[in-house]
């Protein structure tokens, strides 16, 4: 796994190892990043469910002024903090070891781009979005890795699916907040 593009390009990350891993793969990455790509330059970057953090770190190569890795597992958190360490991106990202959920309730930062990538088909992400946001900007913009028939809500808070994304047996879904009509 390897940074695609931007700052850090080729630079190599480490993941973690086992079966309940599943990084995003560079395909869909590389997809991910086409979808934000004139949204990602000054963002404030939040990775949920970060495993191994690329996500949050190619943000940053692109031009994201800070991402924030969230993640459980403290064994996710050791691979983020080295894989920042590669990079040298430490400046620019907060490292946090805790329930997403919890996370998301104590927040008052607002973010401009959020990826929410949790373990497929258990109900997390689902219950995360409403959560997540409460916490994005208005122009903000939500991205949702799932797999192929996990079934997600068609609004949550503001926001609304606004496009989705097939890649094999994995979905993108994006949602942003619909642009007000003016009326004449």
């Amino acid at each position: 796994m390897r940074v695609i593009t931007g700052t850090a390009r080729g630079r190599k990350l480490v993941t973690l190892e086992g079966d309940d891993v599943r990084p995003t793969t560079d395909k869909v990455k590389e997809s991910l990043f086409n979808i934000i790509q004139f949204d990602v330059e000054g963002a404030l970057f939040l990775d949920l469910f970060a495993g191994c953090g690329q996500i949050g770190i190619e943000a940053i190569s692109r031009g994201a002024r800070q991402a924030v890795f969230v993640d459980k597992s403290k064994k996710s958190i050791e691979i983020i903090k080295q894989n920042l360490k590669t990079t040298g991106f430490e400046k620019k990202a907060a490292v946090l070891n805790c329930d997403s959920l919890a996370f998301l309730l104590r927040r008052s930062e607002k973010y401009d781009i959020a990826f929410l990538d949790p373990p497929y088909a258990k109900g997390i992400l689902q219950n995360a979005l409403e959560g997540v946001a409460s916490v994005m900007n208005e122009n903000g913009i939500i991205i949702c890795e799932c797999s192929l028939g996990e079934e997600l809500p068609e609004q949550v808070g503001d926001f609304v699916v606004f496009k989705e994304y097939k890649y094999g047996k994995t979905l993108l879904v994006s949602y942003k907040i619909p642009e007000k009509q003016e009326d004449d």
